[in-house]
């Protein structure tokens, strides 16, 4: 049976309901399959929403719904290093502002942040349902629960999905101009289109365990935290807050030769980590192991599908940048759908998403498993002196809390990855010579060279500049004498939507050198100058794909 649908999604975590809500943002309806029932919840996963996906969720409208959940407001959101949870010496803290802080605290390393969103704090079971409900009230989005893709087509028309309903076993088939896989890391939709992962398949193994534990929380010695990181010559761990009040996560770091997760002795493990004795008691609400691996898909694209997050990239969860990675991707991937669709959008615009997103997830995922082959060098030299009292254990620990501290507050406050990286070869980016400035994990430099994130700014009105652009491309004007007149109607008469907005003298910032800047629906820096190109029609058909 044919459906009106536009775009077909496969899969609706946070990446698939991301990708129908910004399509329904820009007037295109889409179908999402998934195999979940609704409101079944996903695993405990990621932990942190990053400041550009906040920024996403923002554009969304929905970024004040998700940073009223999470942890409750008061709890801190520190990632604090003790010998173990509950017992020994606190080796190092990175403080992180809690909920009702966030706004007040410029403290710490987390509170500088170039935008209006900073990063929040919220473990995946509480956000994907926020998100649902989002999309499950949208008039233009259907979601399909417990259904199943089976297999998919393409000709130069569309697609043609076929679906299973899993409850019946009934097929059926649907069909569309576009189908985009954001099915996870056993993706289907990567398997139709013949993407091969490659790179490296096993980086290191995690015994996680999702716990209940009402009495751990009194018993923390100090200001508990958000991560609560034990480093000792035995067992290193991580105890992740859920909920604040009684719901853990707890990954074991296994060793290299610990390659059998049932072999290890999940109870001892989970008692050295918190540092208790056999009298503490716990629950175990589910075993959440995994193998952290460096795996990028060979293409992201075939014609009219298309992959997204875990389905085009899986990679060591540090940083949280799997599913924040792939709400990037989703960002990216959207506004160019969206224009083909709508009809403006040039033949070769789609383009741009593979030449785009490919690149930025391969550094991503070197910055990722580089981090966490540091992480374990460290955990394996830990001497045993971090949990002696007295001068010796003072000195171990202060040596060893420093090199943990400088590693880790790059994960922990990523601002390289969220607001770092550019594209450096885009078929849809008119640069002009300059060189973007590099970045790492934690450092980067604002720019507004073609391709890089678009710098935000705040205006007199109050608003984050973000806030006044327009939803596809905006052109801001910095000298109200030069006049753009041309460049509007080159942008008309290809249906190109073109929003200007004048900004006043005391609203520009030193890092906007240029009198004229193009910011792209995506943030990101489409074409700079004093003044407009001789030939403006180029320029519009370049920034919209229409130039082979």
């Amino acid at each position: 049976m044919a459906t009106d649908t536009q775009v077909i999604v496969s899969g609706a975590g946070p990446v698939g309901l991301v990708v129908a809500l910004d399509l329904a943002r820009r007037g295109v309806r889409s179908t999402i399959v998934e195999t979940r029932q609704a409101g079944e919840p996903p695993s405990v996963k990621c932990n942190h929403v990053a400041a550009r996906t906040m920024e996403a969720f923002r554009r969304l409208g929905f970024a004040d719904v998700v940073r009223d959940s999470g942890l409750p407001a008061d709890y801190p959101n520190d990632c604090v290093y003790r010998t173990s949870v509950t017992q020994g010496h606190e080796i190092t803290r990175i403080a992180i502002p809690a909920r009702a802080e966030r706004w007040t605290d410029f403290a710490g390393p987390d509170t500088w942040w170039p935008t209006p969103e900073p990063p929040h704090r919220i473990n995946q079971i509480y956000l994907e349902p926020l998100i649902f409900a989002q999309a499950a009230a949208h008039p233009l989005i259907t979601i399909r629960n417990r259904t199943e893709l089976i297999e998919a087509t393409q000709d130069d028309a569309g697609v043609t999905v076929t679906v299973r309903d899993l409850p019946s076993g009934a097929t059926e088939t649907l069909t569309a101009l576009y189908l985009v896989g954001c099915d996870g890391g056993r993706s289907r939709v990567r398997s139709i289109i013949g993407a091969k992962l490659s790179g490296d398949a096993v980086v290191q193994r995690v015994q996680s365990t999702y716990i209940r534990a009402p009495k751990l929380l009194e018993m923390m010695q100090g200001r508990p935290g958000w991560m609560n990181l034990s480093l000792n010559p035995r067992r290193s761990g991580n105890t992740v807050a859920i909920d604040g009040r009684e719901t853990w996560l707890i990954h074991n770091y296994l060793y290299e030769h610990e390659e059998d997760f049932d072999a290890i002795d999940r109870d001892a493990s989970i008692r050295t980590i918190l540092g208790v004795g056999d009298d503490f008691t716990y629950e175990v609400i589910s075993k959440e192991d995994w193998i952290g691996r460096r795996l990028v898909a060979d293409k992201f694209r075939d014609r009219r599908i298309f992959i997204c997050g875990d389905s085009a990239h899986l990679w060591v969860p540090y940083a949280g940048f799997g599913m924040n990675a792939g709400i990037a991707d989703a960002m990216n991937l959207t506004w160019l759908l969206a224009a083909t669709v709508n009809g403006w959008g040039g033949a070769h615009l789609l383009d741009a998403y593979e030449a785009e997103r490919l690149p930025i997830t391969e550094q991503v995922s070197h910055f990722a498993m580089n981090h966490a082959l540091s992480a374990i060098a460290h955990r394996r030299a830990v001497p045993e002196a971090v949990e002696h009292d007295g001068a010796e254990g003072e000195a171990a620990r202060a040596a060893l809390g420093a090199q943990v501290y400088a590693l880790n507050v790059q994960q922990y406050c990523c601002g390289g990855l969220n607001f770092g990286y550019f594209y450096p070869d885009s078929p849809i980016i008119a640069y002009d010579g300059e060189q973007q400035p590099g970045y790492s994990m934690a450092g980067f430099e604002q720019s507004t060279v073609p391709g890089c994130r678009t710098p935000h700014f705040w205006r007199r009105n109050g608003n984050s500049a973000y806030d006044d652009f327009g939803a596809d491309y905006t052109l801001l004007r910095f000298d109200p004498t030069i006049d753009v007149a041309p460049l509007a109607q080159a942008a008309a008469a290809a249906g190109m939507p073109l929003k200007l907005l004048d900004i006043a003298p005391d609203e520009r910032t030193a890092v906007y050198r240029h009198a004229l800047l193009v910011s792209r629906p995506d943030l990101h820096v489409g074409w700079r100058g004093d003044a407009l190109p001789g030939d403006v029609v180029g320029l519009v058909d370049q920034l919209r794909g229409a130039r082979g």
